[in-house]
């Protein structure tokens, strides 16, 4: 008669299963860029159109300046960021803006981010560079779009599955 043992087995011979990722994920990541893309906007108008009122007063800007670029791509950008439009390159061309605001700007200043004002480019920047590689997550243009062209897809594939097992079928009688 054999015994067979039934002692548990350690946690660290035993694969351990990885973690379900949680649903409220996604939605967290899109509410965030959402936040995250009206604070853009706001930043944005009060270059181009004084609203809301700077806390520094600032002479009218002109668009084809480098603070009206910046305006420009952080009002536009801004509201693609909230509608989650083409998230991915505009949210790499947005971290490009932050880091030439926090090098051109910020850095000549001091050099550590709380100690010359960088603090908020540098946190957009990293943001923005997430959203480069995470995506818009949920609520997002983006995803439906993905959605609809998975639908299609499916619809324009499914046919000729079909009619490719049929003629498998019938070569095969």
């Amino acid at each position: 008669m054999t015994a067979t043992s039934t002692l548990p087995t350690s946690p660290a011979s035993s694969p351990s299963p990885s973690p379900s990722p949680s649903p409220w994920a996604d939605r967290m990541l899109a509410l965030f860029r959402i936040v995250a893309g009206l604070m853009f906007i706001s930043a944005g108008t009060m270059k181009l159109v004084g609203f809301p009122a700077s806390p520094v007063p600032m002479p009218p800007v002109e668009l084809a300046s480098q603070m009206g670029v910046g305006g420009l791509l952080e009002t536009v950008g801004g509201l693609a960021i909230v509608l989650g439009l083409f998230t991915r390159p505009v949210a790499f061309v947005l971290a490009g803006e932050m880091a030439v605001a926090y090098f051109q700007f910020h850095a000549p200043q001091a050099l550590f981010p709380t100690t010359n004002g960088g603090v908020t480019a540098v946190l957009y920047c990293f943001f923005y560079l997430y959203l480069v590689a995470a995506g818009p997550g949920a609520w997002s243009v983006d995803a439906l779009l993905a959605r609809r062209a998975a639908r299609r897809a499916t619809r324009v594939t499914a046919p000729a599955r079909r009619a490719g097992a049929r003629w498998v079928r019938a070569a095969t009688l």
